[in-house]
């Protein structure tokens, strides 16, 4: 508080808005009297009283207190001055600087809504997004269904995390924490350990509509040790060229397998090709902004690789009709292959839908192929 105050420097001409410094010289039934040294005498009254009642009344004759000025002279010729103002002020100003020094804070959760955590820090209310928590706090609900998310987020009312300010705006009283920031440094130094193209083996730990979360040792060398503390599973420590290690002493970091890098053919629900649980091996195909990107489909046989080999532009083959969208409709030529029939070839959704239906087979063209891109276009044979 007294850096703010020598920023302000006491020493030049006061002005409304400074925060200043000052004794308790009086107290008088609805109003308190501040000595502010060669300045003059402040005055706290009226509904700046009302506001700071309860700390005016647990202070003494000789306490000092920090006000902002409101008005240099009131009609008494006293400096009019506000307590509650003056806090607000002074805590904006903490936060920015535990944000500038990037310090880590406790908060306790009262509320939840679909965006994430409700919270209080030093009296002014916050908000933790979710896509702000660690990876074990995130929400892993399928279909995004909001009821659910809350219901996961109500676990964390009452209970304490460590958190950093993410960001902070005085003006619009919006105040954004963030959980997994503590941890962004150490993640960075992890993180450079592995580089894009490096297979890592971990273990699934949630699935959601748009993929499945995968945690891996934040250490190569943690794998192997893992590994062979898992092989005994009757001691809850082991020994490991030479140390002991305990089987949940490895840190892990944990990445996103995106629906599409599930498998090479088009996959409608994550939990049909992988269960929370299952060890399995991934690609790195992504690290960015401490976000690990995964794939287990670059690890699988690309059955695209030969496609031309076997069709080629003006083929007419047997499809299955699988999934009707807005621009076309897929159509399942192998069981990891799927080509667009665009929906240019009938005109509207509605002569589409009437013209095809799911799960039944059709005579179409090849139109055009290109197993670089992953594309076949097709057009319904008559």
């Amino acid at each position: 508080m007294k850096d703010l105050l020598e920023k302000n420097n006491l020493l030049k001409p006061l002005r409304v808005g400074e925060i200043v410094e000052g004794k308790i010289i009086g107290k008088a039934r609805s109003a308190v009297f501040l000595d502010l040294g060669p300045m003059g005498t402040g005055i706290i009254y009226g509904k700046e009283f009302q506001e700071a009642r309860e700390e005016i009344k647990n202070s003494k004759i000789g306490s000092t207190l920090f006000a902002k000025i409101i008005d240099l002279e009131n009609e008494e010729g006293y400096i009019e001055l506000s307590l509650s103002q003056a806090s607000d002020e002074l805590t904006w100003e903490k936060l920015k600087q535990q944000k500038d020094k990037d310090e880590t804070l406790k908060v306790r959760i009262l509320g939840t809504n679909k965006g994430g955590l409700l919270a209080e820090v030093f009296g002014i209310p916050a908000f933790l997004p979710v896509s702000q928590l660690l990876p074990e706090h995130y929400p892993r609900v399928e279909k995004g269904d909001v009821s659910k998310i809350i219901g996961e987020l109500q676990k964390f009312v009452g209970k304490e995390m460590e958190v950093k300010v993410l960001d902070l705006d005085s003006k619009q009283g919006k105040l954004i924490l963030s959980e997994k920031a503590k941890k962004d440094g150490r993640i960075k130094e992890i993180l450079k350990n592995y580089k894009v193209g490096d297979v890592v083996k971990g273990e699934i730990t949630g699935i959601t509509d748009f993929g499945a979360f995968m945690k891996f040792p934040a250490e190569s060398s943690a794998t192997e040790a893992l590994a062979e503390v898992e092989k005994k599973e009757s001691s809850s420590t082991q020994t490991y060229k030479g140390q002991e290690l305990e089987i949940t002493c490895p840190e892990f970091i944990e990445g996103l397998i995106h629906i599409s890098e599930l498998d090479w053919q088009l996959i409608e629900n994550p939990a049909n090709v992988v269960k929370v649980g299952e060890k399995v091996k991934a690609k790195i195909i992504s690290i960015s902004d401490n976000k690990v990107s995964l794939s287990l489909k670059a690890l699988k046989k690309d059955p695209w690789k030969d496609i031309e080999k076997e069709y080629k532009k003006g083929d007419v083959i047997e499809g299955k009709v699988t999934k009707f969208y807005h621009y076309g409709v897929f159509v399942q030529i192998t069981p990891k292959i799927q080509g667009l029939c665009h929906i240019s070839e009938f005109g509207t959704k509605t002569k589409m839908e009437e013209a095809l239906k799911i799960s039944e087979k059709y005579k179409f063209q090849i139109l055009s192929i290109n197993s670089v891109e992953h594309r076949i276009s097709l057009k319904l044979v008559d």
